[in-house]
């Protein structure tokens, strides 16, 4: 009689563990993923990333870098996967052979932010080089990036269009993310460029204002590319390419599109399924 009931509390406790187990959630795969400051900025990553591991059972770590950071960690293996901003410098990691191709994920734009009372008058430019072209003649102070992200690059183009070499006490590269920059630029009443994104997310924006914006020039697209895995046969190829279809996908556009600040949308989702 003792051992029948040994043997039916024995059963129980087995019973007992398999129910648990079969409860508990199933444990994430995880992959790593550089991308930008101005994605962290944003605050999207908050809405995508739950849903992410949800839909997918994949935990994606994220490494927030600039651009060029972002694709040099690509470069070495360091991350599976790269969501960056800067085409230029994505055809150079694809045609290295880096990555295995490009996908494109959403847009949104930048903007010129500046002091509300304007000194350098950029309110009233045609183009985004001639607003700073405006500010380099004032001298006005303009911080820069200075970082090698998507938007420095960005930034320098612009400067280069407007055939002006920015030098001086009124430039301030400062080596640091999106939100840096624009903290740096509101406690020094600075001009500063930002993608839309960051600067509806950024909370200490003091005397700046939105100055300038529209140009097709200021187009800021987001591109997702999955590290090759014949160069760097450790990466997570299999999970990077699980979480691009996701990325293209229904949910995700709903997400993306549907991801508002202060009742401004900060992202276009075009991805184009295959």
């Amino acid at each position: 009689m003792k051992r029948s009931y040994s043997l039916l509390r024995a059963f129980a406790a087995f019973l007992s563990l398999v129910l648990a187990l079969s409860a508990a959630p199933a444990r994430a795969e995880v992959m790593r993923m550089a991308v930008t400051t101005s994605f962290e900025n944003s605050g999207l990553a908050d809405v995508l990333l739950p849903a992410i591991r949800e839909d997918t059972g994949i935990e994606v770590q994220l490494v927030v870098v600039g651009t060029g950071q972002a694709l040099r960690l690509g470069a070495a293996g360091d991350v599976d996967a790269v969501l960056v901003h800067a085409r230029a410098a994505e055809e150079e990691f694809l045609a290295a052979g880096h990555g295995t191709h490009r996908r494109e994920i959403m847009y949104n734009d930048f903007v010129l932010i500046g002091p509300q009372d304007d000194p350098a008058g950029i309110a009233g430019a045609e183009s985004a080089a001639e607003a700073l072209k405006r500010i380099a003649a004032a001298q006005a102070l303009f911080v820069s990036r200075g970082d090698d992200s998507g938007t420095h690059k960005k930034e320098l183009s612009l400067w280069s269009a407007a055939g002006i070499d920015p030098a001086g006490g009124w430039y301030r590269p400062i080596g640091a993310g999106m939100g840096a920059a624009l903290n740096t630029a509101s406690a020094m009443n600075a001009y500063v460029m930002s993608d839309r994104a960051s600067w509806l997310n950024f909370g200490n924006k003091s005397d700046l204002a939105l100055l300038f914006a529209g140009d097709p020039a200021l187009f800021n697209q987001y591109a997702y590319i999955p590290v090759n895995p014949a160069l760097h046969p450790h990466v997570r190829a299999d999970l990077a390419l699980r979480l691009e279809e996701w990325l293209v996908g229904a949910r995700a556009k709903e997400l993306i599109n549907g991801y508002r600040v202060n009742g401004e949308s900060l992202f276009v989702f075009n991805a184009v399924s295959k």
